[in-house]
């Protein structure tokens, strides 16, 4: 098997401190280093890296992560040279950062779980899940690390994060202020691996190739990568055909979790117990929710934990962070660009000096207040930071915009027609590619890339509007209310929602939008992605309860699209692309009902999509505009 190479930029994005953009800071100078394996109510001990700053005079509060990517580097002598942005200011501000590796992985004992599910009744010492080892975690810590101050913050971003919100639920009394950053939350849900019941193929596939190997023993050997043997991932997944190969031809049933997403291809009790939002309620610490615009994983979690909580917690200061980033980018130095679009700021940096930081200080330090807003959110048509009171903000109104004839899109409804469609045939052996760039593991610009390359196909369905006459900001949940039909009896819709830049750039664009910051790539026409999702349509009314088309009936479909904050600029258009296939980000779907998961390379067939745009059959987006 082919186990050597699945990108460290995988690691980049979700390993805390161990981040994509590191500072070098020697740790060693200032903080001596211990190791300790911390044993939990049934016995199992965990291991545990803790850096206590050498200046034992003042007391410090302790910072927590729990991971299953790894406390690296092991061994008391042995001290990272390298540190993401957030960690390298804690340990210059003075606190004993701790790193666990959580159960069952690396040099912790136990059995690992994949996103164990929380057990609300706990009648023995064996009843555990993460909210005990982490509670028992900070319990031990008090007794035997010194000098603490008896204030515990947790933070984490991706699964750390889901264990940042496992901390925050029963927490420990000292536990006084969380940040869940990009948490894992309810997957077939709409994190990570599956998004309105459509298959994120690369995401599963590369992340448990690396990720899901068994590990009978603790080890502090790094996990193994995976070699795709081609730097072109289009051709590495549409070589390996239907769902079930990637078992055949690389896991051989040794990557026990693959096995169990094939099983469950639909939402059920065993989704259903990892749900982390139901329990998201009466929680105690202050917590910092982050997530990014960009973020393909857990765009989901960030924004889906915060209302929970606010839901269900409304006694808790409860704060939620949205900016112009990709998943984990706020770790990094900068964040003053993604791909060809610049922001103006470094928008990491203000959100360490001036939210994460002043955050933990407060709660844990009784440094002042951080004065933060209920949200703040980055405005990625306009380029700024707003302090709002909710999210979504109160003061929008929805508004459709309408598909009509000529490709066009309106605010206005159609008129009365009979009929009036657009089709296009779709064939999983031509599948439209998410993005135009050779790349064996996804470039996290491709989240707001240039969809010219897409437009120009002929199975991929493109409305524009008139140019805009004035700012036009949409806030919030996009929904996609659709009238359809297809040839076959499943279908996926792909929508993505666009802004198209001026083919001139005039001098009030600013330089955001005049040039990529890389240097010498003209922005004049861009069609830059704001937001896009898949719907698996047999999905369309219900996860948990799949239901074929009829061929070639009109037949209605309805779901949203993640969260947005962004500026259609006066000059700009707004664009919608239809399509059905993104490949290989969304995996094919066959154009038949059957279990996709146990689907043969022969299932695979063309089939002809309509969507109809009449007044008895309309097809429109609904946004949420700021007024």
């Amino acid at each position: 098997m082919l186990l050597r190479g699945i990108l460290t930029s995988l690691l980049s994005c979700i390993i805390l401190h161990t981040s994509s953009a590191q500072q070098t800071y020697d740790v060693k100078s200032s903080y001596n280093k211990f190791e300790h394996m911390v044993p939990v109510r049934d016995g199992v001990r965990l291991f545990t890296a803790v850096y206590v700053p050498k200046d034992t005079i003042r007391s410090y509060p302790i910072l927590l992560t729990r991971t299953p990517y790894s406390c690296a580097p092991y061994g008391a002598n042995e001290y990272p040279t390298t540190v993401g942005t957030q960690r390298a200011r804690y340990f210059k501000d003075g606190y004993i950062i701790v790193y666990q590796d959580v159960r069952g992985r690396h040099m912790s004992e136990g059995e690992y779980e994949n996103v164990r599910p929380y057990k609300p009744v706990k009648k023995s010492p064996k009843d555990i899940d993460e909210t005990t080892d982490t509670y028992d975690t900070v319990e031990w810590l008090l007794n035997n690390v010194r000098p603490h101050n008896g204030r515990v913050g947790i933070s984490g971003i991706s699964y750390p994060g889901f264990y940042a919100w496992m901390g925050t639920i029963d927490a420990h009394p000292a536990v006084k202020a969380t940040s869940p950053q990009a948490p894992v939350s309810k997957w077939m849900g709409g994190d990570d691996f599956f998004h309105n019941g459509a298959f994120l193929l690369p995401h599963a596939f590369n992340f448990y190739a690396w990720f899901g190997w068994p590990r009978p023993l603790p080890t502090s050997v790094p996990n193994q990568n995976f070699d795709h043997g081609t730097p072109d991932e289009y051709s590495f997944f549409l070589r390996l055909g239907a769902l079930p190969n990637a078992n055949r031809l690389y896991f051989h049933d040794s990557v026990a979790f693959w096995n169990t997403i094939m099983r469950n291809g639909v939402w059920n009790d065993f989704w259903a117990k990892r749900n982390i939002h139901p329990h998201l309620k009466d929680l105690r610490p202050a917590t910092l929710v982050v997530g990014g615009w960009f973020d393909t994983e857990n765009l989901f979690g960030a924004l889906h934990t915060y209302a929970a909580n606010e839901r269900q917690s409304p006694q808790t200061v409860n704060t939620l962070v949205m900016g112009p980033w990709y998943h984990g980018q706020w770790n990094n130095e900068n964040g003053d660009s993604l791909g060809a679009i610049h922001w103006g700021s470094s928008t990491s940096r203000f959100y360490t000096d001036s939210i994460e930081a002043p955050f933990f200080e407060h709660y844990l330090k009784d440094g002042p207040s951080p004065n933060l807003p209920e949200v703040f959110a980055f405005n990625t048509g306009v380029n700024i930071w707003k302090r709002l009171p909710a999210w979504p903000p109160k003061d929008v109104e929805p508004r459709k915009v309408f598909f009509r004839e000529g490709s066009t899109l309106s605010f206005v409804a159609p008129p009365k027609m009979r009929n009036e469609y657009d089709e296009y045939v779709s064939d999983p052996s031509k599948p439209v590619p998410y993005t135009n760039e050779i790349t064996h593991w996804y470039n996290p610009a491709f989240m707001l890339e240039d969809q010219r390359f897409a437009s120009r196909r002929p199975d991929v369905l493109t409305y524009a509007s008139e140019v805009l006459e004035t700012d036009i900001t949409i806030a919030g949940p996009i929904d996609v209310k659709f009238t359809v039909s297809t040839s076959g009896t499943d279908c996926d819709w792909v929508v993505k929602v666009i802004d198209v830049f001026p083919d001139k750039m005039g001098a009030n664009e600013g330089t955001a939008f005049s040039y990529a910051p890389t240097g010498g790539v003209k922005l004049g026409g861009y069609q830059m992605l704001v937001r896009g999702d898949a719907l698996r349509g047999k999905f369309r009314e219900s996860l948990s309860n799949a239901k074929p088309f009829s061929p070639h009936t009109a037949t209605s479909i309805h779901f949203p699209l993640q969260d947005a904050y962004h500026t259609f600029k006066k000059g700009h258009r707004i664009m919608i692309q239809i399509q059905s296939t993104w490949f290989p980000m969304i995996d094919r779907n066959p154009g038949k009902f059957i279990d996709i998961y146990s689907a043969k390379d022969s299932d695979f067939q063309k089939t002809v999509q309509r969507v109809y745009h009449s007044d008895g059959r309309p097809s429109y987006v609904t946004f949420q505009v700021e007024q």
